[in-house]
């Protein structure tokens, strides 16, 4: 014990402790400026503000001011595509040089949905349940059936569409509706135009009737003449089935 008293009193000892405590401050001070400028402590940059531009434009602007991005995107319907619609972390934050900003841009391609069923559901009902899945109505178009404004089929570019196809979100469909008239009433066929023959054939095909047949003028080929009048005309629409239409002919 004596010996180590004299040596902690010896100027070996005192200059060797003095060097180590150097190299520890040395090492300290080394790793301490290392991690400073590895981490660039105290360096920050104000993230721009890119929500609202398109992704060409937000991309320029972050690569500016030196920094990292990840897009990722979304569909909605009636918005430009390729637009910022969303930015973390958020305009005017500071952040480290070389942080990546995510970004959420509007997609063009949007994605598909599974058709609902909508058959014998009324109108209303079926436009709220499209609405929901980010479908539209795109025209109706109106058969004779006794269920008024319920829908009886429903097509897709020109196609049957069942429920549980896929189908664009934001596709516009037709809907086949019933008009509330049933099987009672048909169609008034156009029969302007047509000859005798003709025109009583199109009329039987609905289950209607011809009634009286007139001439205007001079008829000299009653087999060539045709259809120039017809009552009711076709601005009556539906008929009741049985009833007789009276025509005029003439050549």
């Amino acid at each position: 014990m004596s010996k180590l008293l004299l040596y902690l009193k010896t100027d070996a000892f005192r200059k060797n402790l003095i060097a180590a405590l150097v190299v520890i401050l040395v090492l300290f001070l080394g790793i301490y400026f290392g991690l400073k400028a590895y981490t660039k402590h105290g360096v920050a940059i104000e993230v721009p503000q890119v929500k609202g531009m398109q992704i060409d434009q937000a991309i320029q602007a972050l690569e500016k001011a030196d920094l990292e991005y990840f897009v990722d995107s979304v569909y909605q319907m009636d918005m430009k595509p390729g637009l910022v619609i969303e930015q973390d972390p958020e305009p005017k934050s500071h952040v480290k040089t070389g942080r990546t900003i995510y970004l959420t841009i509007i997609t063009q391609v949007p994605p598909d949905v599974a058709f609902p069923s909508i058959v014998d559901k009324t109108l209303i009902e079926a436009t709220a349940i499209l609405r929901n899945q980010s479908l539209k109505v795109g025209d109706t178009v109106y058969v004779s059936d006794i269920a008024r404004d319920v829908v009886l089929d429903v097509k897709f570019a020109g196609q049957p569409l069942q429920a549980g196809r896929m189908v664009p979100k934001g596709s516009k469909v037709t809907l086949v509706l019933g008009n509330g008239r049933g099987a009672s009433e048909v169609e008034l066929p156009n029969l302007i135009g047509l000859s005798l023959s003709e025109a009583r054939f199109a009329l039987t095909g609905v289950g209607l009737s011809l009634g009286t047949i007139s001439y205007s003028g001079a008829v000299l080929d009653s087999l060539s003449a045709t259809v120039i009048s017809q009552l009711p005309d076709t601005t009556a629409g539906f008929v009741g089935i049985g009833s007789t239409v009276d025509v005029t002919l003439s050549n």
